[in-house]
């Protein structure tokens, strides 16, 4: 009893416990990966009152979730519909057939419209988590049946990080840190880019200082997006008595008789008496895997380092049949020197548009960022170039850098960024033919002082003018490049992690090539083939699905 006690109690701080014949290991349940769709399943699974365990290879908890702005879609949540929007379950599974299509089983897409409003309902519930609505963040394809025009996404609200205690310091960090001094809510980007240009940029800016003070003085440690999710999910794994392993890898699926009865790690191997839920996330930082299965080149993702496709190489060893291993949640990026940057706004802000190697417009840079993508790939046009000019620079935030403010000298030096003081030697400095990018941009000139593009129709979708500006006029989605100095941005295909991973049911259950189930091994997250195949149905199409199928895995296990 007493080595049960320490065992526990070093779990419960986050540290990685060696089983020894002496101290037997066995939980019902054991959840591979502390992100997203992993301790939503382990929060579930507690709450059913299984004996519950987590495993994560890093040395902090969250994954990607942690790093990400956390939109989480789930049509007909409670949250949207008491803010008023006018969704249904027939509306949604119009939209998200529209947009998946027959690349994913109707009952997966089934699974998920059904399952997802309970959620976040359950999570709030059992957890400090409460979640606000992105109003106006426009579901993806909005002249499809059934979108909804102000969204579907939600995100988390502020959580005071202390609440979490010693555990705050295991938490994974953001991507791109919140600015000192503001509380910034992933719907609050849109105007913050525009702060300078617009008074309600202006104003929301304003607004995410007043919080920042407010939370201040009511001594607080304000959490939001990835890092309110992650850390959330984390207070409510501590509040229900789960421990969750760090510095502890998935080395090996233990299997009984047939059955998956748990996992192997360097510490010793863990029973699962009712089985073992996969959230260890994708393969983006996987080089072999990605050159095996992807087309190239590739490799510049924002997704958690420790993401190697360990979860779906085990369940690939024991006959887990693999889907959608050529796709990723795709976004245009930025390789800047200390990592890739995913390129949102900065693409889709008027005043901007993307070349290829030959100085020729080729894309509706305002699409959603995996479209983008794909033309990439498609029309081989990587890397690419996005081209602005000082008028730009001048109204807009560009990543984290101020309007006005000069980029780092080393963005300049690790060739992402180019400047010069015309067309034509911007374009001799990115090696592209001058007379073409000059016929390039006079062009797109000419549609932006019309306000409408001809050639690729950015604007004519409602998606399109979400990252822009509503004071360029007539269209907020075109502005002329005009004002010298011009830059020049390498753009390539970026993502947020990869798509393909293990074949699962509308249970979460892993199947084999002819469909019979691995008995034990459920997967959910970017470890499983995404129920979005190649598309992506709005804000938090990765993030929304992982709880989803997590919390869909745990009820079945």
């Amino acid at each position: 009893m007493a080595g049960a006690t320490r065992r526990s109690v070093l779990a419960g701080a986050g540290l990685a416990v060696l089983a020894t014949p002496a101290e037997a290991s066995e939980s019902d349940v054991v959840v591979v990966g502390a992100g997203a769709a992993g301790m939503t399943a382990a929060l579930t699974a507690a709450k059913r009152g299984l004996r519950t365990v987590v495993i994560e290879k890093a040395s902090t908890y969250g994954g990607s979730a942690a790093r990400s702005g956390a939109g989480i879609w789930i049509p007909n949540n409670s949250v949207i519909l008491a803010a008023g929007v006018p969704d249904t379950p027939q509306k949604a599974a119009a939209y998200m057939s529209a947009v998946v299509g027959a690349t994913v089983p109707l009952v997966r897409q089934q699974a998920f419209l059904q399952h997802g409003p309970a959620m976040p309902n359950f999570v709030m519930a059992n957890s400090p988590l409460r979640f606000r609505w992105m109003e106006g963040c426009s579901d993806y394809y909005p002249e499809l049946p059934g979108d909804m025009p102000n969204g579907r996404s939600i995100e988390p609200d502020m959580l005071d990080g202390k609440t979490l205690g010693a555990e705050l310091a295991r938490l994974n960090p953001s991507y791109i840190p919140t600015p000192p001094g503001l509380v910034v809510f992933s719907a609050d980007y849109k105007w913050l880019n525009l702060a300078a240009a617009n008074a309600k940029g202006f104003a929301v800016a304003a607004e995410c200082a007043a919080r920042a003070t407010a939370a201040a003085l009511a001594g607080k440690k304000p959490l939001t997006m990835g890092q309110a999710l992650a850390g959330g999910l984390r207070a409510g794994l501590q509040q229900a008595g789960v421990p969750v392993l760090l510095n502890t890898p998935l080395t090996e699926l233990h299997v009984e008789n047939g059955v998956v009865k748990g996992v192997v790690t360097p510490q010793g191997l863990t029973r699962a008496t009712r089985g073992v839920i996969i959230g260890s996330g994708g393969f983006e930082h996987n080089a072999p895997m990605r050159a095996r299965y992807q087309r190239q080149p590739t490799g510049w993702s924002v997704g958690a380092k420790a993401n190697t496709g360990d979860g779906i190489l085990a369940g690939q060893r024991l006959g887990a049949a693999l889907d959608l291993m050529d796709d990723a949640w795709w976004g245009p990026a930025i390789p800047l020197p200390d990592q890739p940057y995913f390129c949102l706004a900065e693409r889709t802000l008027p005043g901007g548009l993307m070349i290829n190697q030959a100085g020729r417009w080729f894309v509706n840079e305002a699409a959603p960022y995996g479209d983008v993508v794909h033309v990439m790939y498609d029309k081989a046009m990587v890397p690419a170039w996005l081209i602005i000019d000082q008028n730009y620079r001048n109204r807009y935030l560009f990543k984290d850098v101020a309007p006005s403010l000069p980029f780092p000298q080393s963005w300049y030096d690790s060739g992402a960024v180019v400047k010069a003081p015309t067309i034509e030697a911007l374009a001799a400095a990115i090696s592209v033919p001058p007379a073409t990018l000059r016929a390039t941009v006079a062009r797109f000139n000419g549609f932006a002082l019309a306000g409408r593009d001809r050639d690729f129709w950015r604007g004519d979708s409602a998606y399109d003018h979400y990252y822009t500006d509503p004071a360029v006029l007539p269209s907020s989605s075109l502005s002329s490049l005009w004002l010298p100095p011009f830059y020049a941005f390498k753009i390539v295909p970026g993502d947020l992690g990869t798509k393909g991973g293990m074949r699962t049911d509308a249970q979460a259950r892993v199947l084999r090539a002819d469909g019979s189930v691995i008995g034990g091994l459920f997967a959910a997250g970017n470890a499983s083939a995404a129920v979005m195949g190649t598309s992506y149905t709005g804000a938090g199409a990765t993030i929304g699905p992982a709880m989803t199928f997590g919390f869909i895995a745990a009820n079945a296990v």
